[in-house]
Formats: structure tokens, sequence, C-alpha cells
């Protein structure tokens, strides 16, 4: 059994991996190529709290975009460090789940009981807490995300905050949350796999190649992970194998545009 790379030893493999062929970012389609490479996007979450497993996730090959609780004790710290790695950097906002859930408030967590104007400034103070942060995903939030009101107020605050996107990172299937962003002119996307709900290496690698494998039938697709030990082994080793797939690996923004395009392209030609 391989041991789980940490320290030293997770940044040589991470440098390795690195130095192999590129699967980074948009490639240009061959000659006779109808539609580009498939690609996928991957958010590591729930970072801030811990500063060894933040470092190593920030430490991940390629375009990993990094998602930080607003108030961790590391926040900055390692916002700072994977902004300098050119990482996405991404708010992972708290908000309030369903009691069955076991959901406790977190800081700076969104709730159903706040007026329009308090989830207005706690929004804004998470978003202060976080530097270089490009866009935005929900933690937790299995009862908020399906409260249409409380995501047009969020959607609404989230425009007035510059150039940032959303994604639904789909604790409910009856979010309502990419609903209203799309209404209110968000740029968005929603997470298509879990990588690790099961911590067990085997079973990430498994989520993994789901997640290529729906890639490759719908162009692209959006995984998100945990700073588990586990899930950062496998990513360190399957990142380097995305070119044997035939897929490559995108920042969320990018991934964002290409679906909207797709989009287009879709409703252009049903309009022919």
């Amino acid at each position: 059994m391989s041991s789980r790379p940490s320290g030293w030893r997770f940044l040589l493999a991470c440098t390795l991996v690195c130095a192999a062929p590129s699967v980074w970012g948009e490639q240009e389609p061959g000659v006779g190529a109808r539609r580009p490479l498939p690609a996928i996007a991957l958010i590591i979450d729930d970072l801030g709290n811990q500063r060894a497993p933040g470092q190593q996730a920030v430490s991940l090959p390629g375009p990993v975009a990094c998602a930080f609780l607003p108030h961790g004790p590391f926040t900055r710290e390692l916002a700072r460090l994977a902004h300098a790695g050119r990482k996405e950097v991404m708010l992972h906002l708290p908000m309030e789940s369903l009691e069955a859930d076991g959901y406790t408030p977190e800081p700076g967590a969104l709730t159903l009981d706040m007026t329009r104007n308090q989830l207005r400034e706690t929004f804004a103070q998470d978003i202060a807490a976080v530097p270089h942060v490009s866009g935005l995903n929900n933690h937790q939030g299995s009862l908020l995300t399906r409260h249409p009101g409380n995501m047009a107020w969020l959607m609404q605050s989230i425009s007035e905050h510059g150039e940032l996107f959303f994604v639904d990172s789909r604790t409910t299937t009856a979010t309502v949350a990419r609903r209203l962003a799309v209404e209110y002119g968000v740029p968005n996307s929603e997470r298509n796999v879990f990588l690790d709900n099961e911590s067990d290496p085997d079973a990430v690698r498994g989520k993994f190649r789901e997640l290529v494998r729906r890639a490759r039938r719908e162009g692209t697709a959006l995984g998100i992970g945990h700073p588990y030990p586990a899930t950062l082994e496998v990513l360190v080793d399957e990142l380097s194998k995305l070119g044997d797939h035939g897929v490559q690996l995108i920042p969320v923004a990018r991934l964002i545009e290409r679906q909207n395009n797709r989009q287009l392209v879709w409703h252009a030609s049903s309009s022919r």
C-alpha cells in the first residue's frame, strides 16, 4: 500500500506532474477536428481552517480552483498563496442547511431568517474576507438554496461585486440557486460529481473517472472535492493521466464560458 503524499514528497509529486505534457487550459482543435477537447474543472472546498492540508491543495498541479471559508484562520494566507500560484480563488459561502443535516451556523453564514439588508451585509463581509476572489459556491445550504427569494437577494448581491461567477454545489436536488443566477445574469455552473463523499482512495478514484466519462460524453463536467489525504493523493496521480483520457483541465470561469457558448450554439441551431 502506498503512503499518502505529505510535505516535500507531496510537492515533489506535484512538480513531476507539472513537468508532464500539458493538459491545462484550452487547446485548439487539430486539423479536421469538429470540437475542442472535452474539459473538466475542479474545486477544492472547505479551505482555510487548516494550514497543511490547505497548502497541499493549493499545490495541486494545474488550474484547480480553491474555495475558502470566509472566516477560517488561514483563509487570507492560503488565498494569497493560491493567487500567487495562478489558481482561481473562490469564496466557499456558508448557507443554512436543513435541520436533518445537523446544521450549526458557521461564521459568515447566510440564514433563512435574515432580512435582505442583513444578507447583503453578511455577503459583503464574506467577500471582503477572501483576497483575490473571482467566484463563489455554496457551503451546505440544503435549506437556503431552495428558497427563490433568498437566492434572488444573493444574486443581486453578487452582481454588486463585479464580475463574479457562481457555482451551485447542489447540496439538494430542490435547489433553485442556478435558476436565479440565470435570471440575474450571474455567470454560473453547477457541480456534477462530488469526488469524496467516501474518502477511501478507490472510491475517490472511481468518482474522478466518472467525472472524466461525463466530460467525454457531454463536453464538460465540474467536480468538487475536499482537502482530504485520499483526495489529494488521487488527484496528483489522476491529473497526470488526463492526456491519456483525452480530457483537459480548465479553470471554472473558462468552463462556464464554454457551457454558455454551447448553449448559444444549441439555441441558434434550434431556431434554424
